[in-house]
């Protein structure tokens, strides 16, 4: 049994010594660091992340706010009683608070109103019918009430609506159930709850490909619309889920004509760069003329982040390393390298090419 535990401390004092020196000779920058006058640095976690000592080590060297991948969101904290009665469950969301506080990150709170993992039941009562419009509006108030003000003081930013916008519909907006049982006005609703829950509190509009022209506009005009009626909107969050061939002068447009609306700022909240732009193409490693694709990208992005940091407070990574990805799984399953890590803690070429203009 010694033998064994000196063995496991000695591979990962080997893995933490290649980290602290990679293959370049070079020694690691600390991302908070290196934009610390810029924005802060974030990343989603996986709860798993916590009981690792690598993964600890490249986190707080590297990020100075974190984001729940899953533990925050509607399914992972509802429960529901045989009786059909409607209760909580903190124990894993609360596991990144602790962490949080314990090494001096803030915290993203991620998300509070969302058409996807919501269980089905929670709009529905207790013999299968939608909810009519009070009982659902009271329902997501008694909800976001709960969630927000258990972590009152703790999380200083929202994604209150995510991903409420569908460009194909007439309105702009998705017809969700969120949509079907309450009405266009369920973000209204949304927004003044989370504020009464926690006043101090940041609180996003937070959605995907927000820089597609159509998109981009109907998000302009909700936002724009929200905030000139008083309603306690902050933010937009724009997650940035990217491939190599996205347009970065797109994505540059859209913080531009976001910047205009008086009083809202933006954050980059699930950033990854998909090496893959069709749904067929698979890899067992990596090519390298794709890495170095990927390193463009990022530096170029990073550049337009810079310019635009008077408006942009947090850039957020959807992942620690390539391994721990989502696109890994989605939308098909194979490997996929979309951070700034690899699967060994290394940085790879897209991390130098964003901290070697600083």
């Amino acid at each position: 049994m010694k033998t064994f535990v000196l063995i496991l401390l000695t591979v990962i004092l080997f893995l933490g010594l290649c980290y602290a020196n990679p293959s370049q000779g070079r020694e690691v920058p600390s991302l908070k660091e290196v934009f610390s006058e810029y924005f802060k640095i974030g990343v989603a976690l996986p709860v798993r992340a916590f009981s690792n000592p690598l993964d600890v080590q490249l986190v707080t060297k590297h990020f100075n706010s974190i984001t729940a991948e899953n533990e925050m969101k509607p399914e992972s904290i509802l429960r529901r009683g045989i009786d059909g009665k409607i209760f909580y469950d903190f124990t894993m969301a609360d596991r990144y608070i602790k962490f949080a506080q314990q090494y001096g990150f803030v915290v993203r709170g991620h998300t509070l109103i969302w058409h996807s993992q919501t269980p089905d039941w929670f709009f529905k009562d207790n013999s299968g019918n939608l909810l009519g419009r009070e009982e659902m509006i009271e329902r997501m108030k008694e909800y976001i009430y709960t969630v927000v003000g258990h972590f009152k003081g703790k999380v200083y930013a929202w994604d209150v609506v995510n991903e409420a916008v569908d460009p194909s519909q007439p309105d702009g907006l998705r017809k969700s159930l969120w949509y079907q049982t309450i009405g266009s006005d369920y973000l209204e609703f949304a927004f003044n709850f989370a504020h009464e829950a926690d006043p101090q509190a940041l609180l996003f509009y937070n959605d995907y490909n927000e820089f597609e022209p159509r998109k981009r506009d109907i998000i302009y005009n909700l936002v724009k619309d929200l905030k000139e009626r008083g309603i306690p909107i902050h933010g937009i969050g724009m997650q940035q889920h990217l491939n190599l061939a996205r347009n970065i002068e797109q994505i540059e447009q859209a913080i531009a004509l976001f910047a205009t609306i008086p009083g809202i700022i933006i954050e980059i909240t699930e950033l990854d760069v998909d090496i893959y732009t069709d749904n067929v193409t698979k890899y067992q490693t990596v090519p390298a003329e794709l890495l170095r694709q990927q390193a463009d990208f990022y530096q170029r992005l990073f550049q337009v982040y810079k310019r635009y940091s008077h408006i942009i407070n947090n850039v957020t990574f959807w992942g620690l390393k390539d391994d721990y990805s989502w696109l890994r799984g989605f939308p098909v399953r194979r490997n996929n390298w979309p951070l700034l890590f690899d699967e060994k803690y290394q940085p790879k070429p897209a991390f130098w090419t964003i901290v070697s203009e600083n």
